[in-house]
């Protein structure tokens, strides 16, 4: 089971070295039949398949969870910013234990965060009853075929992507979340979606306050040409950064807005975290996680953060200044068939891998405002083109087997 952005970035050279060879017929034939598998496995409308995208499991027993408070957010009752996380790495294998924590199991200042981050939602698993939302979710372990011992399985699943509160009424999130103004239409961003204490059952009747809907996108990128194809056959096309910022319907007056990373970007060796909802389950933190490499010199960093498919759109936070890097857009297989017909956690060391790709905030802070400043950005609605693909496709083509 491969995530189709690795699926083609692993085999990018050979696939454009094969290009220059063929004549333009063929050339035809292999995208067409490119484009025939993405669609013919695409989810239909209303079938809930998890999102695909990162796997990395994490011993995030470097996490310090009595430390009391981020820095450069806004954060009430802390005379300080503090630092949140630190990194061991010299006794830290980011794809061996799975620690990822719950919403109750984190330090106050990480609940503070996590209270900014929104999960997205099609509109169609949102109901309205008796004045409260509720919301359409699914056994994580049944609806995955997760082997017994299997972490969170039996938690609810069902957002399709992570987002943080930027703004006063703006959400950031990774373009291929938010397809076109359509599907944006037809998102709900919900906060709250978390497990406030242990042993008890995850927020799904969400009150009317903590739902939001879409009223533009300010900005989204995908890069100039057709989506998913496009990685397939040309190098350039996964370069482009992978973003969106969409206002809300309304001001958001009881969550701050998180800051971002203004002065650069992350640097290789540099510790990470991140909060949003792997696999569409309640939110979770995950860290002990570092910059890899600066990818391809542009609009990515690479890291080992343990993130799944759901965590698309999170924000990517500097462990040491608390600060928004980037956001989670693209990563690795996130499980794997066990000899005893049930699925398992796919678990690689820290050095395995291709490892989770990270749109640098550099990208995009120029239409983020600065916290205290007027939220009311002059922009207009920039919606890329993504082709024929259908809406979810991008999110959910981990179900492509090749």
């Amino acid at each position: 089971m491969y995530n189709v952005a690795h699926c083609f970035g692993e085999f990018d050279g050979k696939i454009i070295g094969i290009m220059k060879n063929l004549k333009l017929g063929a050339f035809v034939f292999v995208i067409a039949v490119t484009a025939g598998l993405v669609y013919k496995n695409l989810p239909q409308r209303g079938q809930h398949i998890p999102a695909d995208l990162r796997d990395a499991v994490a011993d995030n027993s470097g996490f310090d969870t009595n430390l009391k408070g981020p820095e450069n957010i806004p954060v009430p009752g802390l005379s300080a910013p503090q630092k949140t996380f630190g990194y061991g790495a010299a006794t830290k294998n980011i794809y061996g234990d799975d620690d990822r924590l719950d919403y109750y199991q984190a330090a106050p200042a990480m609940r503070l965060l996590a209270d900014s981050v929104v999960s997205l939602w099609s509109s169609e698993q949102v109901q309205l009853k008796n004045g409260e939302y509720q919301l359409e979710t699914i056994e994580f372990g049944k609806d995955m075929n997760l082997c017994p011992g299997e972490q969170f399985r039996e938690q609810p699943t069902g957002a399709f992507c992570s987002g943080t509160l930027v703004g006063e009424d703006i959400i950031m999130t990774a373009g291929h979340c938010i397809t076109n103004k359509i599907r944006c239409a037809d998102t709900k961003f919900v906060f709250g979606y978390n497990i406030p204490e242990e042993g008890g059952a995850a927020r799904t009747t969400v009150p009317a306050k903590d739902l939001y809907s879409c009223k533009r996108i300010i900005k989204r990128n995908l890069g100039k040409k057709l989506g998913i194809i496009s990685l397939a056959i040309n190098a350039a096309g996964r370069r482009a950064p992978d973003y969106a910022l969409v206002q809300l319907d309304r001001k958001v007056t009881d969550r701050a807005p998180l800051a971002v990373n203004r002065a650069g970007d992350a640097k290789p060796g540099d510790s990470l975290f991140t909060i949003g909802h792997p696999v569409g389950l309640p939110v979770k933190i995950a860290g002990s996680a570092i910059v890899r490499r600066d990818t391809y010199q542009t609009a990515y960093l690479t890291t080992d953060l343990d993130a799944f498919g759901g965590n698309s759109g999170g924000a990517v936070f500097n462990a040491d200044t608390n600060l928004i890097e980037g956001i989670v857009v693209r990563g690795e297989p996130d499980f794997m068939d066990s000899p005893a017909g049930c699925r398992v956690v796919r678990r690689l060391r820290q050095d395995q891998g291709f490892g989770t790709d990270v749109t640098k905030i550099s990208m995009l802070r120029e239409y983020i405002p600065a916290i205290g400043s007027p939220g009311n950005l002059p922009l207009e609605v920039l919606d890329m083109p993504v082709g024929n693909v259908p809406a979810a496709g991008e999110e959910l083509s981990g179900k492509i087997q090749f």
